[in-house]
């Protein structure tokens, strides 16, 4: 039998089979895929073939089809492996708040250049703008996030779950695609779900006032089915992004407005750091390249090459 995985909680999966009918399933042995060391070989949003046990009412996972793609992070407890958020995935959701929480850019960018190195259209989701309305150093601290992005390329939807603000807008994004929703926990990610579909009801929680930070509501990645077609991939709250899988020479290539500046560089192996003739450091002097893109550049660059020495190191899809 042939289903979807649409729930892992690391030893069991929930596959859906063609006949909507949900089966509980493990894997045997130690199942890998060829070319990367995962915690989680299985991921939501893989489709599989499974075999019923006999006299039971489980299945075991006995093949992974081919990948359209997955997206990666540093697994938090073992730095030399990866985790799969989630695999099959049409369109990423980054989903942020200026205030209650504050999602910073650093963060915004790492997903962005995973998303980027793995082929995944994202648009930038900057919820709960309705807390902000009346705070004229919060607007601007957002009219700037949109700037930044905005002139690289990136859709940016201004949004509020409790005041159904761009709601319909961001369910037309959605139909017929399979979305996955990341981001900081607390920034309403399954807010902005029930908002889009609620008959999906999904769990949510408020923000903690001691530390104005999130509390994890979704503890293991999730796929639900959509009322108005296509799938949503709700992924934990994440504090930290850590970035995997990745050469320093093509790090500059998922920075979209330094990529485009590249071949202006006078070497062809610039990092733009100190070389001489480089096209980027001028374009951010002259802010034609925002600071903080640069120097979330730098930062995965440095981890990149400190993650050189990575024996688990994957060949990109």
């Amino acid at each position: 039998m042939t289903g979807i995985v649409i729930k892992s909680t690391g030893s069991w999966y929930e596959v859906k089979n063609e006949n909507d009918k949900i089966v509980i399933c493990r894997i045997r042995g130690k199942f890998r895929i060829k070319g990367i060391k995962t915690t989680n070989p299985v991921a939501v949003g893989d489709l599989v073939d499974y075999q019923i046990e006999p006299h039971k009412d489980m299945g075991v996972i006995v093949k992974i089809h081919p990948r359209k793609n997955y997206i990666l992070r540093r697994s938090i407890n073992l730095s030399k492996q990866y985790h799969i958020l989630a695999a099959n995935i049409d369109q990423v959701f980054v989903t942020v708040t200026i205030a209650q929480p504050e999602t910073s850019l650093s963060f915004i960018d790492r997903i962005l250049v995973t998303a980027e190195a793995y082929h995944i259209p994202a648009v930038i989701l900057i919820n709960k703008i309705d807390l902000i309305k009346n705070d004229k150093l919060l607007i601007e601290k957002k009219n700037n996030l949109i700037k930044t992005y905005q002139n690289i390329g990136y859709q940016v939807v201004e949004l509020s779950a409790e005041t159904r603000e761009n709601i319909a807008f961001l369910k037309n994004l959605m139909r017929d695609k399979t979305s996955m929703f990341t981001g900081h926990s607390g920034v309403g990610k399954s807010s902005l779900i029930n908002a889009v579909d609620p008959q999906l009801n999904i769990k949510t929680a408020t923000i903690s006032k001691t530390h104005l930070q999130g509390k994890h509501t979704t503890t293991f990645a999730q796929l639900h089915d959509l009322s108005f077609g296509g799938h949503i991939i709700d992924t934990p709250g994440i504090r930290g992004f850590g970035i995997v899988d990745m050469e320093p020479e093509e790090i500059d290539s998922y920075f979209p407005e330094i990529f485009r500046l590249k071949a202006d560089c006078k070497f062809n192996n610039c990092q733009h750091i100190n070389e001489p003739g480089c096209a980027v450091k001028p374009a951010v002097k002259a802010e034609k390249i925002a600071l903080s893109r640069y120097k979330s550049y730098l930062q995965i660059l440095e981890e990149a090459k400190d993650d050189g020495d990575n024996p688990y190191r994957s060949k990109k899809m």
